[in-house]
């Protein structure tokens, strides 16, 4: 377990100033330099208030420690993730706190060649190096800071994943939540044939339109009304720091990312057949049908952008993906993005002449699930434990939290690793009834 509070899984987290600030921030930068024994690193930020001023200590703690950097600015996750293997850098980290409360912010860290960064592979070190004072001296020679723009090379390096020529002229409502992907759409637009109707386009750190967090039913709204206002084909709307993206069909039903794990995983196979595919345990039968039918050999990985990383590597998997709508692409340093599934979904409407709801609407009707309900407990493994001792005519599996499973239905139940919470999910084979009575049951005794 982590001693200082905004060590988290993935990343480091935390309410600024209170678990993070620019001291923290500064002596991560030395930290970071020195456990990675790095000349050069890249680092970008959202558009939360506190960002800059962390920003700004991060790059006196890493220049401090000797090394360069390079300063992307206000920019997306998977910027980063592009820019650590483009300007040869030994690692990025990026200020974020994506889709969390604007109180909150956070840094997620890569090695060399985008390689993730988690609490097992690095992140411990850092804090114990921080907490034993082993930062060492400043260096002799302090590093220099270089401004710089990639959002041309970025946007270029999208091109290996669509054909613009192949798109047609649908009309889409973007919705970026007053977030960091504006600028990338506007640097695409031009690419594409297709009609944007922008809402909450502008990056704002007040976020006067709440937290870009699309997984919020009360987010949904302006990007179905809007959908419905101007006919749309088709809305996509992302969080705050642009590595996760949400689909709306063109009646305004928000889409499961579970689906469009489907929907993707089968897009890519008919470019590489046969390859691996990665998936996590929370939903698993549509995807397991789709990659058996489409050729693909699918396997499990714990959730999280960590696990699933590390588990494409090791398999040489294409594609990997997380109902959460962290999409990950082999020929992407095996990163997230938040923008290939939008072009990816956006070709493959046209390559197959269908609307998204024709898409989607066979995984859906076979494999109705509940979508990730949320629980907030103060003892999350207690009840972990109770669920797991009611249910044990199921088959288990304890992978990732537990995942129950029958003939008819299955679950995951899972704590957070950001979040006092506990995460349900439920999945029945076509029978919706059924997958709606066994979530009443569950939520009832997570909640009892």
């Amino acid at each position: 377990m982590s001693k200082i509070p905004g060590f988290k899984a993935y990343d480091i987290r935390g309410k600024v100033p209170s678990e993070l600030n620019t001291d923290l921030a500064y002596r991560i930068g030395r930290a970071f330099v020195k456990h990675q024994k790095a000349d050069k690193i890249v680092i970008g930020r959202d558009v939360r208030e506190s960002s800059p001023d962390l920003a700004k200590a991060l790059s006196d703690g890493i220049t401090d420690a000797g090394a360069k950097v390079y300063d992307l600015g206000l920019c997306g996750t998977e910027m980063i993730y592009f820019a650590t293997p483009f300007l040869d850098c030994d690692g990025g980290v990026m200020i974020t706190a994506s889709h969390n409360p604007p109180e909150y912010n956070g840094l997620k860290f890569v090695k060399r060649a985008s390689v993730p960064m988690g609490y097992d592979s690095g992140l411990h070190e850092i804090e114990q190096m921080i907490l034993n004072d082993e930062l060492g001296d400043k260096s002799a020679v302090k590093g220099s800071v270089e401004s710089i723009d990639v959002m041309k090379e970025f946007i270029d390096n999208l091109n290996q994943f669509y054909d613009p020529l192949k798109i047609k002229p649908y009309k889409v409502v973007v919705n970026a939540g007053n977030g960091c992907v504006g600028p990338a759409l506007d640097a695409i637009e031009d690419r594409l044939p297709i009609k944007m109707i922008k809402v909450f386009h502008d990056p704002d750190s007040s976020f006067p339109n709440g937290v870009p967090n699309p997984l919020l039913p009360e987010n949904r709204q302006p990007t179905v009304d809007a959908i419905r206002k101007h006919g749309a084909d088709l809305g996509v709307a992302w969080d705050g720091d642009y590595d996760r993206c949400f689909f709306f069909e063109e009646n305004g039903e928000f889409i499961e990312g579970y689906y469009i794990v489907g929907l993707l995983a089968k897009s890519i196979l008919k470019s590489y057949p046969g390859e691996k595919i990665v998936h996590d345990p929370r939903l698993t039968w549509n995807t397991l049908d789709v990659v058996s039918k489409a050729g693909g050999e699918a396997v499990v990985s714990v959730s999280g952008h960590a696990f699933i990383k590390q588990k494409m590597r090791e398999i040489n998997a294409v594609y990997g993906g997380e109902m959460s709508a962290h999409h990950y692409f082999r020929d992407n340093a095996y990163s997230d993005s938040g923008m290939i599934p939008f072009l990816l979904v956006l070709q493959l409407m046209s390559d197959e002449n269908k609307k998204l709801s024709e898409l989607v609407g066979e995984m859906i009707r076979k494999y109705p699930c509940s979508g990730e309900i949320n629980t907030k407990l103060d003892n999350p493994a207690a009840k972990v434990e109770e669920i797991k001792k009611k249910y044990t005519d199921g088959k288990i599996d304890t992978l990732d939290g537990i995942s129950v499973e029958y003939d008819n239905w299955r679950f995951n139940v899972r704590m957070s690793n950001t979040e006092p919470l506990i995460r349900l999910n439920v999945e029945s084979k076509g029978d919706e009834k059924l997958m709606k009575e066994k979530t009443e049951e569950l939520i009832k005794l997570i909640r009892s």
